[in-house]
């Protein structure tokens, strides 16, 4: 099964030419000094790292001077963010990056708009969502069949292929 670094839904922002994809969003205001706790709807956390450059669709360009793991989410120190109150104007702020080529990777805005066809060559359709699921993520196809990722055995080519048990789609 291909390795799948986002599990979320996926969802993008196209910004002049670059393909951007959301990789997290700030949620709210941490103490005095600035900070903002960030979710990540990634799991690459170097998204993260010192001197890393995350876009807004409104506020600009955001260069991360710290940040540190908090519960479910992070602690980040952008650049320029001092006080409460302009940590608290960052308040539900985007934050855009763009892919990371990663070889032998799967990524979920690469599955977004791909068809999907049996082992036995049996269209299905096309890959509208992928939704994160505990058991496992769901391709969402256009017609709203889901079809757990364990069963994606290659993707080439704007093609995912899958192998589904007897039943799965009569349900």
């Amino acid at each position: 099964m291909p390795q799948l670094p986002c599990a979320t839904a996926w969802r993008s922002t196209s910004t002049s030419s670059t393909e951007l994809l959301e990789v997290g969003r700030i949620t709210k205001a941490h103490g005095i000094r600035g900070e903002v706790v960030v979710v990540l709807t990634t799991d690459r956390t170097e998204r993260l790292a010192v001197g890393a450059v995350l876009q807004t669709v409104t506020r600009g360009p955001l260069t991360v001077d710290a940040s540190r793991p908090h519960q479910q989410s992070w602690i980040v120190s952008f650049a320029g963010v001092h006080t409460r109150n302009d940590a608290e104007a960052l308040h539900g702020t985007v934050l855009l990056a763009a892919p990371i080529e990663d070889e032998g990777t799967v990524w979920v805005h690469e599955l977004i708009g791909a068809r999907v066809a049996t082992v036995g060559g049996d269209d299905l359709g096309t890959v509208r969502a992928v939704e994160d699921n505990p058991a496992a993520d769901l391709l969402v196809l256009e017609s709203g069949v889901l079809i757990p990722m364990t069963f994606v055995v290659s993707t080439d080519a704007g093609v995912v292929t899958v192998d589904l048990p007897e039943g799965l789609l009569d349900l």
